[in-house]
């Protein structure tokens, strides 16, 4: 576990690839012509690929957007672009207009996607990272460590080359809760939490969250629980830090530099 401090992370540097060129392919449907779908699904499951032209090889990350899993769009964060790495955004279906576990399908569907076509932009299947921040941190967590929802799609969960949530619901999302009439801060662990599905022999994980006496709710500590109990299954490449100073919504942007570390690694 690691308190990160702010200034710390204005020291950091990054040399990021020379790149001139960047392009963007937007709204793309990431679920196949021959899947039945209605206008719901067509409008909201599909994704942005930006990606820098010419190059091979490239690390991507795979980002969810936030939004408590009833709002928010699929974006293209500014601080991951210009940096010589492939972003894709992904839309997925809100509730209440769909239920628990279709948003997490459509993120499974998303990422398997990536895997498929990814090559097209110069990217390689073999440095896909999943990342997205609050909601989208939590799908990103629930299939990367439930690995039945990519396994629907011929996709193997462990050849995640990482997974960076920032500030991810560890136990049962509350929204899920919601819709079973479960109250909000009641704590619950079932098979939506990502803590249920603890596993050694999961991608390598970096936790992030805010600081903990401003988070949303309990959000530092079920990270913490997850940290531990990853490390208790004997999972060897776990960290978490924690953004002192930073509330649930102010700690993306100093989570960043921490995500970028994780793609520049993989280069």
């Amino acid at each position: 576990m690691k308190n990160i401090c702010f200034w710390l992370l204005l020291c950091c540097s990054f040399s990021a690839f020379a790149q001139s060129n960047y392009h963007t392919v937007a709204n793309l449907p990431y679920y196949s012509e021959g899947t039945k779908q209605d206008a719901y699904q067509s409008s909201q499951c599909v994704l942005d690929v930006y990606y820098p032209v010419g190059k091979k090889d490239v690390a991507t990350v795979v980002w969810f957007h936030g939004g408590g899993i009833t709002g928010g769009k699929k974006e293209l964060p500014k601080a991951l672009q210009e940096k010589g790495y492939i972003v894709v955004g992904v839309g997925y279906r809100l509730s209440p207009k769909v239920q628990s576990p279709v948003y997490i399908e459509d993120a499974a569907a998303a990422v398997a996607w990536v895997y498929k076509n990814i090559s097209r932009f110069g990217g390689s299947s073999k440095k896909i990272v999943v990342s997205g921040h609050s909601a989208g941190g939590y799908l990103g967590m629930m299939i990367t460590l439930d690995k039945k929802y990519l396994q629907a799609h011929d996709v193997d969960a462990d050849s995640i080359a990482a997974l960076v949530p920032f500030s991810g619901q560890a136990i049962t999302h509350f929204t899920i809760r919601k819709e079973n009439g479960i109250a909000e801060k009641q704590p619950t662990i079932d098979a939506m939490a990502p803590l249920y599905h603890v596993r050694p022999n999961a991608p390598p994980i970096t936790l992030i969250t805010g600081d903990r006496n401003k988070e949303l709710l309990g959000r530092y500590e079920e990270n913490a629980y997850l940290w531990r109990m990853l490390q208790l299954v004997g999972h060897k490449q776990v960290q978490l830090f924690e953004l002192q100073g930073f509330d649930h919504g102010t700690m993306v942007e100093p989570a960043y530099p921490l995500l970028l570390q994780v793609l520049k690694s993989l280069q």
